[in-house]
């Protein structure tokens, strides 16, 4: 008899203080009081809890006092299955220790201002099949250990970007489950910025989604690169294309009308002489330290190397400095995971010019060649296009020149003769009947003078290369 009181002592449920509730059954620090019919929580409860079991009973409202006193030792506590409606903000004000929250298969419709914020130290955080519509950009705020947060199941049509974010309300969150909601739309290319140790476990399959391309290369990329998020659930990820009923697999809209979408390419970057760039060694398991870079031309990179030009960063990422054409090719990063290794491929491609050197000389001679064509083609319609004809200038100023003088027509003639009749001259078309022409040469009427011709070489014709030349001189042509 002695031996049994010192074991009952010994036990934390031999005091008064360590009672088992009423309907529960207890195992050292574990209470489980699951199907117990029970619509309060039951009191006391030890105060060294560890692992509180209420799920499948009744309990529909979650006040701050069902725990009066503080439970410092309280890190898993299961409501799921209690049709629960309403849940205090100061409900989890005595269990700051909590690391487990299951409020899963519930009646939950809104989250509200800072519902989960005295919880810092909560890592996993069940609330999927509720009725959950709304849900405040504070509800998860102060959740800095947060890694887990399942959400499928509800009424969000939304999607929360914010907790996603790197460096905000959720910086350790490593699971997003967003399946079965109401989405329509996701934000793909930010979606696709975040690492894929985070994408691995995004989950958006079973949702109303709209089709678009960036949402089909999103998940293109991660069947890719075996994402678990997409690799697990093809079949459940689908879309509706405008103007159907019907939902189609996103992962078949690859050259399909009506969107007719493109696969894009992986990890491909381009880059110009002397350039620094950097290449990203996007893993799928976070909190990677062992990796290694492997060059084009089959050198393993584990630090500085080439005089600098080759650096190995503290994030994994490779950075290359002063970039040569032979630094153009297939990089691999090597990584060494917790269940299996992983190799990515990063393609860089090294133009053979420099982005402010001989690219803008290029650009600079095609600009002159084309300003020559088209000075070229503008002197061409200047020389045989033929001068109009003014109607109203019939002037008598100056005869007309012999039909065979064709070198002196006003085809080439810097100011065109035209012979007139009684009217109004019209001053833009009247010749002077004599002065000096261009380069001081003397010009009468615009025509050269006709020398007198005898003998059988009369009828020579008058050749001026001087009025050729002044045809030149009114307009530049630069070559």
């Amino acid at each position: 008899p002695s031996l049994l009181l010192a074991l009952s002592l010994l036990s934390p449920w031999g005091s008064a203080a360590g009672t088992c509730p009423l309907r529960c059954v207890c195992a050292s620090n574990l209470l489980s009081c699951s199907q117990a019919n029970l619509s309060t929580v039951p009191t006391p409860l030890p105060r060294f809890t560890a692992v509180l079991d209420l799920s499948h009973n009744n309990v529909t409202r979650l006040r701050a006092d069902w725990a009066p006193a503080r439970l410092p030792h309280l890190h898993a506590l299961l409501l799921s299955h209690n049709g629960l409606a309403f849940v205090s903000t100061e409900a989890f004000a005595h269990v700051p220790r909590l690391r487990h929250l299951d409020l899963s298969s519930n009646r939950l419709r809104t989250l509200d201002e800072n519902l989960f914020s005295d919880l810092g130290e909560l890592e996993v955080l069940l609330l999927y099949n509720n009725e959950i519509s709304t849900v405040d950009r504070t509800a998860f705020e102060n959740l800095g250990r947060l890694r887990k947060l399942y959400l499928g199941q509800n009424r969000i049509a939304r999607f929360p970007l914010e907790l996603l974010r790197e460096g905000t309300r959720l910086p350790q969150l490593a699971l997003l489950d967003l399946s079965a909601n109401r989405l329509r739309a996701v934000p793909a290319g930010e979606l696709q910025a975040l690492p894929a140790w985070l994408r691995d476990r995004l989950y958006l399959h079973n949702n109303p989604l709209a089709c678009d391309c960036p949402l089909f290369q999103l998940l293109d990329r991660g069947r890719r690169r075996h994402l678990s998020a997409v690799e697990d659930f093809q079949d459940e990820l689908r879309c509706f294309l405008p103007g159907a009923t019907a939902l189609v697999k996103i992962l078949e809209l690859a050259g399909k009308p009506p969107l007719n979408c493109s696969k894009a390419r992986e990890a491909v970057l381009e880059a110009h002489l002397g350039d620094s760039v950097t290449l990203g060694c996007d893993s799928r398991w976070q909190g990677v330290r062992s990796r290694h870079w492997v060059t084009p031309g089959g050198e393993r990179v584990l630090g500085d190397g080439g005089n600098g030009s080759v650096v190995l960063l503290a994030n994994g990422s490779l950075q290359l400095r002063a970039l040569r054409p032979e630094d153009g090719g297939t990089y691999s990063c090597w990584v060494a995971g917790p269940l299996l290794n992983e190799t990515l491929y990063v393609e860089l491609l090294v133009h053979n010019f420099t982005l402010h050197g001989p690219h803008d000389t290029l650009n600079t001679a095609y600009t002159t060649l084309v300003g020559c064509i088209l000075s070229v083609v503008l002197v061409l319609i200047y020389l045989y296009l033929t001068p109009c004809r003014c109607c109203c200038c019939r002037g008598t100023e100056k005869p007309p020149a012999p039909r065979d003088d064709s070198i002196n027509s006003s085809v080439l003639s810097t100011t065109p003769n035209h012979a007139g009749g009684t009217g109004e001259p019209c001053g833009s078309h009247v010749a002077s009947g004599a002065g000096t022409g261009q380069n001081g040469r003397f010009k009468g009427g615009g025509t050269p003078p006709v020398p007198a011709r005898q003998g059988p070489k009369a009828q020579r014709k008058v050749s001026d290369p001087d009025s050729v030349s002044s045809v030149f001189s009114d307009t530049p042509i630069v070559v």
